[in-house]
C-alpha cells in the first residue's frame, strides 16, 4: 500500500508517523511545497511548541474551539490532550503544563519536538519530499493521482494536511472535487487602537480582564495586555477568534468594550468602591487602588475619569464616582484593524465539516483522501487547542478506515 501525506507540518508528520506504524509494511511519502518542514512547530509558544493543554473535562477542552466543537468533542473520545501526552512520552519526550493550563516540552524549546518527528520519520523509513508541490488530485478506481510537480503519482491512500490558507484560491484544488470551502479569514489577531492614549502603558497586564464587542454578544474574559499599537493577550485572542467572522465582516473597524475589573455589573463595582470611600475617606485616591489595579493603570482611570489622583475619596461626588465607576467597569475604545502573528497565523475557515466523514476524517466525495489539520473549518484558541486538534485529526486519519 502507497499512502501519500501532502503537507510536511504539525498534522503532517504526524498522520505519517501513525500511519507508517499502524501500517509497516506501507509506503509512506510526505510531499511538502516548501524547503523548510514543520515551520509552524518551530516557532509556536515563542519557539517553545505549545503541544496541547491541560484541560481535563473533554467537554471543557472542546468548547475552546469555535469551529468544529461538537464534532471535536466525539474525535477527543478517540484521541485527547492525554493520549498526546502519552504518545510523545513513549517516545521519549516529557510534556510538562504550566498554570495557564498550556503544555510544552520539558526541554522548553520546540527543536525538541522537530528533532523527534523527523528522527522518528526517518527510523520508520517515511519518505520525505521538499519542494514538492500539489496541483491536482484525481481519483482513478480505487487509487487517487497526485500531480506533483507536474508529474503524476498513483496512490492508494491520500491525507491532505496543508494547512490553512490565507486566500479562497489556495482550496481551489481541493474545491473542483465538490468539497464545499468556507472562505478563510483570520482568527487569533490582536486590536489596533491607533491615537489612543491608553497605548502609553505599553507592556502593562490586567490578569481578569473582561472584554466584548459592543452591539455583539462576543464576549470573553481573562488576561489583558496593552502593546504600543492596541490590545492583545489572551482575553482579545480568544475574543478574535470566536467573532472571527463577525469582525472580518466589520472590515476590522467597531468598538470594543472593557470591564477592567472583569465584572460588568455597575451596582456591584460601584458597591466595592462605596466601601473603599467608606472606610477611606482621607485617603487620597492614588493611594488606595481598587481591585489592586497596577498604579499605572489607576493613575490612567483616573486621569480617564477626570479626577485628580490627590482628591480625598471623601470628596467624590455623585457624579465622579459614576463616571469612575463607569470607566472601570465599561470603558470603550475604537478600534481600527488589526495585528496578526505571520508565522503563527490561524484561519477561520477551509474544508466544510460536512464533506468530512468524522468516523474516519475520509471525504464524502472521494475514496482513500483523508483530511486532518488546520485545512478543516476547524480552529481553536490560543493555548495549545490548534495543535491538539492537528494530533487528533492525523492520529484518526491515519487510521486510513
Amino acid at each position: 500500500m502507497k499512502t501519500a501525506i501532502i503537507g510536511g507540518g504539525a498534522s503532517g508528520f504526524f498522520a505519517a508517523i501513525n500511519t507508517k506504524e499502524n501500517f509497516p509494511n506501507s509506503e509512506v511519502s510526505i510531499f511538502e511545497k516548501s524547503s523548510k518542514l514543520l515551520s509552524k512547530v518551530l516557532v509556536s509558544g515563542g519557539g517553545r511548541c505549545n503541544v496541547t493543554n491541560s484541560e481535563n473535562s473533554i467537554s471543557n477542552f472542546s468548547k475552546s474551539y469555535p469551529r468544529g466543537e461538537n464534532h471535536l468533542k466525539k474525535l477527543f473520545g478517540r484521541f485527547n490532550n492525554q493520549n498526546t501526552i502519552e504518545w510523545f512520552e513513549n517516545r521519549g519526550v516529557e510534556i510538562v503544563a504550566e498554570e495557564d493550563g498550556r503544555m510544552f516540552p520539558k526541554s522548553n524549546t520546540s527543536q525538541t519536538i522537530y528533532d523527534l518527528f523527523i528522527s522518528e520519520s526517518k527510523n520508520l523509513g517515511v519518505r520525505v519530499n521538499l519542494k514538492s508541490s500539489v496541483t491536482s488530485l484525481i481519483q482513478e478506481g480505487e487509487k487517487i493521482s497526485v500531480q506533483v510537480n507536474g508529474q503524476k503519482l498513483l496512490f492508494d491512500k491520500v491525507i491532505v494536511c496543508t494547512g490553512g490558507s490565507p486566500k479562497l484560491e489556495g482550496f481551489d484544488w481541493l474545491k473542483i472535487l465538490d468539497h464545499k470551502i468556507e472562505s478563510p479569514v483570520p482568527s487569533l489577531f490582536t486590536f489596533n487602537i491607533p491615537n489612543e492614549k491608553i497605548t502609553q502603558l505599553m507592556g502593562l497586564s490586567v490578569p481578569s480582564a473582561l472584554v466584548s464587542i459592543e452591539g455583539t454578544k462576543l464576549r470573553s474574559t481573562g488576561p489583558l495586555l496593552i502593546t504600543h499599537w492596541g490590545f492583545s493577550g489572551p482575553a482579545v485572542l480568544k475574543l478574535s477568534s470566536f467573532g472571527a467572522r463577525n469582525l472580518s465582516d466589520k472590515n476590522y473597524n467597531f468598538r470594543m468594550g472593557i470591564s477592567w475589573c472583569g465584572e460588568n455589573n455597575f451596582e456591584k463595582v460601584k458597591e466595592e468602591i462605596q466601601s473603599i470611600i467608606n472606610t477611606n475617606q482621607k485617603k487620597k485616591l492614588f493611594k488606595i487602588r481598587p481591585y489592586n489595579f497596577p498604579k499605572r493603570l489607576w493613575s490612567y482611570l483616573l486621569e480617564r475619569s477626570d479626577l485628580s489622583a490627590e482628591k480625598p475619596y471623601s470628596e467624590l461626588g455623585t457624579k465622579q464616582l459614576n463616571k469612575l465607576v463607569q470607566i472601570i467597569c465599561n470603558d470603550s475604545y475604537v478600534v481600527s484593524g488589526k495585528t496578526t502573528y505571520k508565522e503563527e497565523f490561524v484561519t477561520c475557515g477551509g474544508i466544510n465539516l460536512e464533506s468530512i466523514n468524522f468516523k474516519t476524517m475520509e471525504s464524502k466525495h472521494i475514496k482513500n483522501l483523508y483530511f486532518a489539520g488546520e485545512i478543516l473549518d476547524i480552529d481553536g484558541i490560543t493555548g495549545g487547542f490548534n495543535f491538539q486538534s492537528a494530533w487528533t485529526t492525523a492520529f484518526i486519519a491515519s487510521k486510513l478506515n
